[in-house]
């Protein structure tokens, strides 16, 4: 029930839109009245003493929600009661909490409401799946991200920017590198097509070609995720009504395009399953990637030993990656770009970077070691626009919630089993306890140490605590940067993620140089599922003039 929202403007500095915290509640909204009366009936006493943020029924149709929760933390706290109606949530803004929450006691909370919304579209998948089903399919998926397979995924991140960075250059004309022919693109749409690509060819060994055209397989595909991103921003959940998968028209069509995308699914499965070679997981790690015709994430699944399974929960673990992974890869290399496209110097930079590593030659595995830069950028993006802005957990059973950074309650807040809990992402990344400068846009900040003495629990930001990662981890943050989660329900696809937005954006500056058509203020933003753009991130694109 994530609400859109909209930026109030961000140049150097990626500015949160905010209101004044006095402002006056509205006492003439009839269902602001209702819903307020109902939160005192039957909300307001259950999850103990914690400050209480009243959320009015204006806040989650009209005022963008997203911000609000932002507004509160800094009014109420970092954990504080947010009352909706006949419902309360917990929203947990502080790393220490989240700690406890998603490490510390991770087995007494499950994906709750988050699991209600995208059950429909994921089944049984990883991000869906209740406990005795996500440990099952954990062990079975998480090996097949290692470090053979991501090397030949670099391969298929390379050969898909390619095709859209060919298609730019058809866009222009294929005139000369003199830097004076430019183009306008909505470069949103050109990364989820990009992104689509990487999926069909990484996780199903499947060629959607959608950088190029379209089929009934694709506008399924986007038919689907433009649902699931319906159902994340909506409050009531109307499609759970008997008959309206037949009487309400996008149901409907939800109904077709899953029946397409599990007919295309059910093929790419049995096609996979004829040519099965049973074996165990070292020997299929040891495989060479490199030069296997099919090194697909579901070839790795078909072939594992010991980890039969019906179609049906394939389909539903080949489901949850293509929706995660596409939209999350889309929404990064949007908001990297957006964030270059305000300040040229750091682009300059980067594009010095990709020069000095790589001249003209393409991204490799191990030559993203090198970009680190690049890499810095990527995540600086993800702290600033984290995909997804909020990680929801329940409550399985009760628990004493750590009272918070600033020690608001030394004894902890109680609450019931089946309490709802927001994780704050975009909180925590833009905490000013916890970064400087929150709200700029500073790649550099990952390189160095940062700790708050005063702030008892806390270990603070030291990249040496986990010195093999590429990429800045909650790890080495102690929790206040979670762009992928943390603990054992962690994404499992977090380095296939990073590194593939790594290499799209490498060959996107070693290729041109990027500014926004408008204004920052002029790109509208809205968040469901990710947090995207209202109407596209229109650029103009030019050609480098020293490319050669």
């Amino acid at each position: 029930m994530l609400a859109s929202f909209e930026t109030e403007g961000a140049c150097v500095e990626c500015r949160c839109q905010s209101v004044n915290t006095d402002r006056k509640k509205s006492s003439g909204n009839l269902l602001d009245k209702a819903s307020n009366l109902l939160t005192d009936l039957l909300s307001g006493g259950t999850i103990g003493s914690m400050p209480k943020a009243e959320g009015a029924v204006s806040d989650l149709l009209g005022r963008p929600l997203f911000f609000s929760l932002y507004d509160w933390f800094i009014e109420h706290g970092s954990v504080y009661k947010l009352a909706f109606g006949p419902k309360a949530f917990v929203v947990v803004s502080d790393p220490i909490v989240a700690r406890h929450i998603l490490r510390e006691n991770a087995f007494s909370y499950d994906k709750g409401m988050l699991a209600d919304i995208l059950e429909p579209i994921m089944g049984k998948g990883l991000i869906p799946a209740d406990l005795d089903t996500w440990k099952q399919r954990r062990r079975v998926i998480a090996p097949a991200f290692h470090n053979s397979y991501l090397e030949a995924m670099v391969k298929i991140f390379t050969t898909c920017s390619e095709r859209t960075i060919l298609k730019f250059n058809k866009l222009l004309g294929g005139e000369g590198y003199d830097g004076a022919n430019s183009i306008e693109l909505d470069l949103e749409a050109e990364f989820s097509s990009l992104a689509l690509d990487v999926i069909g060819l990484g996780v199903f060994n499947y060629d959607f070609g959608s950088v190029t055209k379209e089929s009934p397989v694709i506008k399924a595909v986007y038919g689907t995720l433009f649902e699931a991103e319906h159902r994340s921003t909506f409050y009531i959940p109307y499609w759970k009504i008997p008959l309206a998968k037949w009487i309400v028209p996008r149901q409907r069509k939800f109904q077709d395009d899953l029946k397409i995308i599990n007919t295309c699914l059910d093929g790419l499965i049995r096609n996979a399953k004829e040519s099965r070679q049973e074996t165990d997981v070292e020997k299929l790690q040891q495989r060479d990637y490199i030069n296997l015709k099919d090194a697909s994430l579901l070839r790795f699944l078909v072939d594992m030993r010991g980890a039969d399974v019906d179609d049906s929960q394939l389909r539903d673990d080949l489901m949850t990656m293509l929706i995660a992974g596409h939209e999350t890869t889309a929404a990064v290399l949007t908001w990297a770009v957006f964030l270059l496209a305000q300040n040229p110097s750091k682009m300059k930079k980067a594009q010095a970077e990709i020069d000095l590593v790589l001249g003209t030659g393409k991204p490799t595995f191990e030559s993203l070691k090198t970009l680190q830069y690049i890499r810095l950028i990527v995540v600086e993006a993800l702290r600033l626009y984290p995909q997804p802005p909020l990680l929801i957990r329940r409550s399985l059973n009760s628990d004493v919630l750590p009272g918070g950074h600033n020690g608001e309650k030394d004894d902890g807040y109680a609450i019931p089993a089946g309490t709802d809990v927001f994780v704050s992402v975009y909180n925590l990344h833009r905490s000013p306890y916890f970064w400087n400068r929150p709200h700029d846009f500073e790649p550099e900040r990952f390189l160095v140490q940062n700790k708050n003495d005063e702030i008892e629990g806390w270990a603070g930001f030291d990249p040496s605590r986990s010195p093999g990662a590429l990429y800045p981890n909650e790890i080495i943050s102690d929790f206040a940067f979670l762009p992928f989660g943390g603990g054992p329900r962690k994404c499992v696809g977090d380095q296939f993620a990073l590194m593939e937005s790594t290499v799209a954006l490498t060959m996107l500056l070693q290729n041109f140089d990027v500014e926004l058509k408008g204004t920052p203020e002029s790109v509208e933003l809205v968040t469901g599922a990710t947090i995207h753009t209202k109407n596209g991130l229109w650029c103009k694109l030019r050609k480098r003039s020293n490319l050669h």
